[in-house]
């Protein structure tokens, strides 16, 4: 078996494919095109393809699985021989990820490639992140330019800001002159209204996410986005394993007999994240009574709110995992039930 390396660009490709005996048997620049991917690697046996992940990962994984290759993504943390050498060019780096796709995988810590629909689900949702995001850049600039000439936008929802603009009366010429900002901000609010109407209906239309919603301060938009980054729940082994992929594990050093606990790693979907400490303090705020929130009530009393919040996220991922796998429904009080 041929063991290759490509050290993956938007414009080209860097190759190195390296004999089973170690030897270098090929060096190619090829552009990052399924025509020039396809004419390097659909004439070859099957072999070993190591890559790091990277934005246009997904799609190059697909092709080279379709022409029969055995393909490995691994996370550009655990490559230390390419991010801390001190001799780095995109030769050098094509080789070391064919020679260390020659040892033990295991120890790069492969990356999982989501199915197409899965990574459809989460364009969708980044592009309304998007949406909100522009959308809240654009209400800023409009209330930090009307802070400057004396006025002041009472505070609002950001679907309403449109509608409380209108009503302050300001001057023609200044509002002649932040009206484009404002006609901007109506728009961006009619796709966000749009996009999240599909999103709802999608969501409720799917037994899963319906039973995902189930639980305390998980809504459409999480149970979505959550079901998008698993994909596919026999990827983790057990369920605990969800809140380490996600970051949301302290950190540990342990040499003997001596721990030190640190931070939480912050590794994994940083968006994910986000929308699962989201759904925590939602579920901090429930006024529906549960095990769930009485555990993180005992933890802000303990610990303080900030670390309830990140406990509480971990014990959400983990427990929808398990709903997942198991098929049941959230349950306020399963020991009484």
């Amino acid at each position: 078996m041929e063991y290759f390396g490509i050290d993956v660009h938007s414009k080209y490709s860097e190759i190195c494919g390296l004999s089973g005996e170690g030897e270098v048997t090929v060096r190619r620049r090829i552009p990052t095109t399924e025509t020039a991917l396809r004419r390097f690697f659909g004439p070859r046996e099957r072999s070993q393809v190591t890559l790091e992940s990277g934005p246009v990962t997904p799609w190059v994984v697909r092709l080279l699985c379709e022409l029969g290759h055995d393909v490995t993504v691994v996370n550009p943390r655990r490559v230390r021989l390419i991010a801390e050498s001190t001799l780095k060019t995109d030769r050098i780096d094509a080789e070391v990820l064919a020679r260390l796709s020659r040892l033990d995988l295991g120890f790069l810590r492969p990356v999982y490639q989501r199915r197409r629909e899965a990574q459809e689900l989460r364009t969708r949702l980044r592009v309304r992140t998007s949406l909100v995001k522009s959308r809240t850049s654009l209400i800023n600039a409009v209330r930090g330019m009307l802070r400057a000439q004396g006025y002041r936008v009472p505070s609002c929802a950001a679907k309403s800001f449109v509608v409380r603009f209108a009503s302050m009366g300001l001057k023609t010429t200044l509002s002649e002159a932040i009206d484009p900002l404002v006609t901007t901000i109506g728009e961006l609010t009619d796709r966000i209204n749009g996009l999240e109407k599909a999103l709802v209906a999608e969501s409720r239309s799917n037994e899963l996410l319906v039973r995902l919603q189930t639980v305390p301060g998980v809504g459409p938009l999480v149970s979505l986005a959550y079901m998008g980054w698993v994909d596919s729940p026999d990827r983790f082994k057990r369920s605990r394993d969800v809140g380490a992929c996600l970051g949301l594990r302290p950190s540990l050093r342990s040499s003997g007999g001596h721990e030190i606990r640190g931070r939480i790693t912050r590794e994994g979907d940083s968006e994910m994240r986000r929308l699962l400490v989201q759904a925590a303090h939602a579920a901090l705020n429930c006024r529906k009574d549960s095990s769930l929130k009485r555990w993180g009530e005992g933890l802000v009393e303990r610990l303080g709110k900030g670390k309830a919040v990140v406990a509480l996220a971990r014990k959400i991922a983990v427990l929808l995992h398990q709903l997942w796998v198991t098929g049941e429904s959230f349950r306020a009080f399963p020991q009484a039930a």
